[in-house]
């Protein structure tokens, strides 16, 4: 659907287009940041479990000196 406007509307959306570009990218980069720390916490939460598991496991094993080995 293309309309047509007068020039000084014309000028007014460029102008307008030209002031909203920079708030609409930095928008785009809070939600890229936001999107990047998301995954962070849920890589550290991840992470965070399978060490706790692993010193579940290592208590349930035995005394901390005692890795089976022959030296």
């Amino acid at each position: 659907m293309t309309e047509n406007y007068s020039k000084g509307r014309q000028a007014a959306e460029k102008a307008f287009g030209k002031t909203q570009a920079p708030l609409l990218a930095g928008d785009r980069a809070r939600e890229e940041v936001s999107s990047v720390e998301l995954a962070r916490q849920e890589k550290t939460a991840r992470l965070r479990q399978a060490r706790l598991a692993k010193e579940a496991e290592d208590a349930a094993a035995g005394p901390a000196g005692d890795s089976g080995k022959i030296l």
